[in-house]
């Protein structure tokens, strides 16, 4: 040990007696093994019973993991556009809708309710007159509750609140063992696992990976099995063809009830906009589908700037919003009502190879203008989450992850996609990934909480108690707050040299692998009522067995 004279080594003697102290408590109440939590130590037994819908969606849940709460935000949001930037932007925007006008094909339809509500149409091409589309959207839900089937894990989306949802839509997945390969409906399942024991995600998300090894047409039900009664958190539902939509909805009421679905939001899913300003039939199929059954629905236009939409941040901000407003639009006319998300997915272009990139200080600017034109819109708002182009989980992920998850909690975001897991431009979903990401969702919670000032926080009677020229280590006020003063990794390694040495010398990557082993070898699947899980496998069974395999 390095020679600190006199002068610290108290101090050194106090550290030593206070981290002892801490690792007694972890380990008698935590139970430690490995340097990893015991899940199966700290799960709960939560029990409901009673009569009714209610009582039994409560029932359905036994085993219950540590899980944290949406995050609500108690800091300011920044906003990136003065006052008179969004006026321009929200009257080009309005402006591009009735020149220009959006294509909605292949969707008689549609079109026909676009003239009736007093819109121009011209063929394929619906010209919205200035002012339409936001008398329409004025239906539209500032917030809304999505139910989870075990009460404790609803979420709301809207106002001040965040909620992570995990990596959407790649066909390969990754880890450490197996390199990269095309996902599989097992690796999907592995992932439901690994969302519900998350403490810091709150939704279990949707396509988590495509599972190519079931066909096309009949993955989705796979998928929605999973969710289902592999975790009791939020998910999402098919949006790949209209009669996938209808799927989800079905088995939704099943497992809620038909009255229940009806009434309540106990999905939220999808809708990619094919920018610029096209609106295709299987999108707006799936979506007529939710918004008749009361399902949320994200609007979300899907740019690469500069191949999609203009290079200026101002252009992609106004084609955004003119998007996101004819789609919001359409959404209330089928139901006034109807929960609905303002999305931006926009990424610049690398000009040297034509890749997406993440992470990037325009896609920040995007994210933070689209927050604010969507809460003058008075709309729940969706962007962000753990984007990256990097090939691993190394530091370019790291460093194009963490500015997209910041810029989601200080731009105002409500339902962050993506938020853990995503590799390679959204190609991969990573297993290591998920973990590492997962674990710092856990710092935008601290974040949110902003700064305590109650008379604990103030801790003037701890400044008296030490003193000049002492330290906190022993004090009152340290020993009755340790344990929740600060933010916490479960994956970090921040041991002396010599320890980590001796260790291993793990890197993040393998200390991830470690901990993906470590929480499926200790999950435990949610209880679900017999009945109700034996009638999901034999609608999805029964369904599949009504059509023939395809893989196109």
């Amino acid at each position: 040990m390095l020679n600190l004279g006199c002068r610290f080594r108290p101090l050194i003697a106090a550290i030593s007696n206070t981290i002892g102290l801490a690792n007694r408590y972890i380990t008698k109440h935590l139970s430690i093994g490995n340097g990893a939590l015991s899940l199966s130590k700290i799960a709960t037994l939560k029990r409901a019973r009673g009569g009714g819908g209610a009582a039994r969606r409560a029932s359905r849940t036994s085993i219950s993991f540590d899980t944290a709460k949406f995050i609500e935000r108690k800091i300011p949001v920044f906003e990136v556009l003065n006052e008179e930037a969004l006026q321009i932007i929200e009257s080009n925007a309005e402006l591009m809708l009735e020149e220009v006008g959006v294509a909605f094909v292949n969707n008689p339809g549609a079109l026909e309710k676009w003239k009736n509500a007093g819109a121009d149409v011209d063929g394929e091409r619906v010209h919205v007159p200035k002012g339409l589309a936001r008398k329409l959207i004025s239906t539209a839900p500032a917030k809304f509750t999505q139910h989870a089937r075990n009460p404790d894990r609803s979420v709301e989306i809207g106002g001040n609140s965040l909620v992570c949802a995990p990596v959407y839509g790649p066909p390969f997945v990754r880890d450490l063992n197996g390199g990269r390969r095309y996902a599989t409906i097992e690796d999907f399942q592995k992932f439901v696992k690994l969302g519900y024991m998350s403490k810091w995600l709150h939704h279990s998300g949707g396509t988590l990976c495509e599972p190519t090894d079931v066909p096309v047409n009949k993955r989705h039900l796979d998928m929605l099995l999973a969710h289902m009664t592999l975790s009791d958190k939020p998910f999402m539902g098919s949006v790949t063809e209209t009669s996938r939509a209808q799927d989800s909805v079905d088995m939704c009421e099943i497992l809620f009830g038909r009255e229940f679905v009806q009434n309540n939001t106990v999905m939220t899913s999808l809708i990619n906009i094919n920018s610029p300003m096209t609106f295709d039939d299987v999108m707006m199929g799936a979506m007529e589908v939710y918004a008749k059954n009361n399902q949320a629905c994200i609007v979300s236009p899907f740019i690469v700037g500069g191949a999609m939409a203009p290079v200026s941040i101002a252009g992609t901000l106004t084609q955004v919003l003119a998007e996101v407003l004819a789609g919001v639009a359409y959404n209330q006319l089928i139901r006034p009502g109807a929960p609905v998300i303002f999305g931006t997915f926009v990424t610049s272009i690398d000009m040297n190879s034509g890749a997406p990139t993440f992470g990037t200080p325009e896609a920040s600017h995007i994210l933070y203008g689209a927050g604010q034109l969507a809460r003058r819109l008075n709309l729940p708002f969706r962007s962000g989450g753990g984007l990256c182009g990097s090939k691993l989980p190394d530091a370019q992920a790291a460093y194009e992850s963490a500015n997209t998850l910041n810029a989601a909690l200080l731009g105002g975001v409500n339902f962050m996609l993506h938020a853990c897991g995503w590799l390679e431009g959204g190609l991969v979903s990573s297993f290591e990934k998920f973990v590492m990401d997962a674990d710092q969702l856990g710092i935008l919670h601290q974040m949110a909480k902003g700064v305590e000032m109650d008379v604990n926080a103030q801790a003037l009677d701890a400044i008296r108690e030490v003193g000049p020229g002492g330290h906190y280590l022993g004090c009152a006020h340290t020993q009755a707050n340790f344990q929740s003063a600060f933010w916490r990794t479960d994956l970090f390694d921040y041991k002396p040299f010599e320890t980590w040495q001796e260790e291993g010398s793990l890197d993040t990557m393998n200390l991830a692998s470690q901990r993906v082993k470590y929480l499926l070898d200790n999950y435990a699947k949610p209880s679900l009522e017999i009945s109700v899980e034996e009638a999901l496998t034999s609608f999805v069974e029964n369904k599949k067995a009504s059509m023939p395999d395809s893989f196109t």
